[in-house]
């Protein structure tokens, strides 16, 4: 009965797409504008890509599920990251799209946390994690609990996304450019009232007293035994201690500790063999800034890539959360050429997993934590340097009422750097050091409170629409799991 309603859904969905083609031959637009042509094209592309979107939707589930998360990625800092990377390529810019802009699918998110407006990164990703939301600075913790607080706090654990997985048969992983043990991945597989308690001299006296682990061992020592395949990131400093432990637990794992390390491992194909989990840590803190970073560290494209060749080893399912963390930190230093660079390699990765995955049976996802204070605007001309000073039409300087230019890009807060009153401080706008100015100083620039963007592709990706409320993405991956874990329960 239920596969007739399917089979006849299709054909009416068909139906009705075939006469939009019909209607649409039949009135071609004698307009030649390139502007007016480019809508009808458009418009063309959209109506032949919802004909199979449709189908994809009725007829299949997601296997596999990949979240990328772009830190501190506002609207703001998608619309300039789009027109550097044009520029970068040769373009006028404000016609270029990120890869994942041309998903078919969109959203936007609410990021309040339970206890503020605008929000932190571990109260924002444990709401994507486990469907609950909660308070500022906790990882994957419920509201009832209070902050810094360990006594009592494991009746509140939340399971997270990648603990639900491992118990319904799917692999696990997570990759990141922050700490492996940093607010966003550690929601991914960790439980803590603080945030703050990375390394295990970190934690807070009653964390002692009353036995909450740091996040470093909750990885090491409790998230791998419990079934945790990958993790790719930085932050030794705080995993130094638990590499001997890692080692004893998995004689098969995989320790890595530079690209050179990564690129040369090799993905164990034969499936009658055991591999163990893998653990690449490649720097001491934080992964270096993509305009920075040598050869010794891998980028998050080439991380994205042998995460994904290592859960394609075999046939299981699998859910993979992957972080462009330093977007949120080179926008807390004000610093949008770093930020701008971030999100464009985040955007190349994401490229890079829509090319090696298949749209039957791959979810992927795209969207921010939280937005920031970052702005655009002074009625620049088109094409003007994303990262220069504003010009107007006649290709003329627009100055401020203290008779000095200004950029395009600024921030609404930050560390004030001095409105240097010199026309030579505005000749290296372009340069990746360069600090956009700010309207109120402050030790560092802050969060901010605005909505975020969602994109996605594949099973069940039309399930994200309209507002939605940010712990809402975590049951919609449910949704659209549900029938592969259960067709995983079933083989097994």
């Amino acid at each position: 009965m239920l596969r007739t309603i399917v089979s006849l859904l299709c054909f009416l969905i068909f139906s009705h797409f075939s006469n939009a083609d019909s209607l649409i031959a039949s009135h071609q637009p004698v307009n030649q504008n390139s502007w007016y042509q480019q809508g009808n094209d458009w418009l063309e592309n959209k109506v032949k890509q919802q004909q199979v979107l449709s189908s994809l939707a009725l007829s299949s589930k997601a296997k596999n599920i990949i979240l990328f998360i772009g830190d501190g990625m506002s609207i703001t800092t998608l619309t300039a990251a789009r027109i550097w990377q044009g520029q970068q390529q040769g373009k006028l810019g404000e016609e270029h799209f990120l890869h994942f802009e041309m998903f078919p699918h969109t959203a936007l998110i609410k990021t309040y946390n339970i206890n503020q407006q605008t929000p932190d990164s571990a109260g924002t990703m444990s709401a994507m994690m486990t469907g609950v939301k909660t308070r500022a600075g906790m990882i994957s913790i419920g509201p009832e609990q209070d902050r810094t607080d360990c006594n009592g706090s494991e009746q509140h654990h939340q399971q997270t996304l990648l603990e639900w997985g491992h118990e319904n048969g799917l692999a696990t992983g997570v990759v990141t450019t922050a700490r492996l043990t940093h607010a966003t991945p550690a929601a991914t597989y960790a439980h803590s009232p603080d945030r703050g308690w990375e390394g295990d001299y970190d934690r807070h006296p009653n964390a002692y007293w009353y036995g909450c682990d740091s996040i470093a061992k909750q990885l090491v020592e409790h998230a791998f035994p419990a079934g945790l395949d990958l993790a790719l990131g930085g932050g030794q400093s705080r995993l130094n201690n638990y590499y001997d432990s890692f080692k004893r637990q998995f004689p098969l794992g995989n320790i890595l500790k530079n690209q050179k390390d990564l690129l040369n491992w090799e993905v164990v194909n034969d499936k009658t063999t055991q591999a163990g989990p893998v653990l690449g840590v490649f720097s001491s803190g934080h992964m270096d800034f993509e305009l920075d970073r040598n050869s010794k560290q891998p980028s998050l494209k080439q991380m994205t890539s042998k995460a994904i060749d290592f859960f394609q080893r075999d046939d299981k399912p699998y859910v993979l959360v992957i972080e462009s963390a330093r977007i949120d930190h080179a926008h807390h230093k004000g610093n949008a050429a770093r930020a701008l660079a971030e999100t464009a390699m985040l955007s190349d990765s994401v490229q890079l997993a829509d090319e090696m995955t298949a749209d039957e049976d791959t979810l992927i996802i795209v969207t921010a934590d939280h937005s920031h204070t970052f702005v655009m605007a002074g009625y620049p001309k088109r094409g003007n340097p994303i990262l220069g000073v504003s010009k107007n039409q006649k290709n003329e300087v627009v100055l401020a009422n203290d008779g000095f230019p200004y950029t395009s890009l600024g921030y609404a807060n930050g560390k004030a750097q001095g409105r240097v009153n010199q026309p030579q401080h505005f000749s290296n706008t372009d340069d990746k050091d360069f600090h956009q100015e700010v309207g109120v100083a402050l030790k560092a620039e802050t969060h901010g409170s605005d909505d975020v963007a969602l994109h996605a592709k594949g099973p069940g990706a039309y399930l994200f629409s309209g507002l939605m409320e940010q712990n809402e993405i975590f049951h919609t991956i449910l949704q659209a799991l549900s029938d592969s874990a259960a067709k995983t329960e079933q083989v097994q």
